[in-house]
């Protein structure tokens, strides 16, 4: 019976890591990843005028 209770917490953390990364992949991409991308290149293009402001302040 050792056996069974050295088997189950690795068991069950597979499991749920197995859930986890299904969820994850099954969350990518669908309606809403054009506006998160879109998102994500606005917050990019703002830190990247910002980097540009202040080096060019620099000078």
């Amino acid at each position: 019976m050792d056996y069974v209770s050295a088997l189950v917490p690795p068991v069950v953390m597979a499991v749920f890591f197995i859930g986890l990364v299904r969820v994850i992949v099954k969350t990518q991409g669908g309606a809403a990843k054009a506006k998160e991308d879109a998102a994500v290149d606005a917050a990019l293009a703002r830190a990247e005028s910002a980097r540009q402001a202040s080096a060019g302040g620099d000078a």
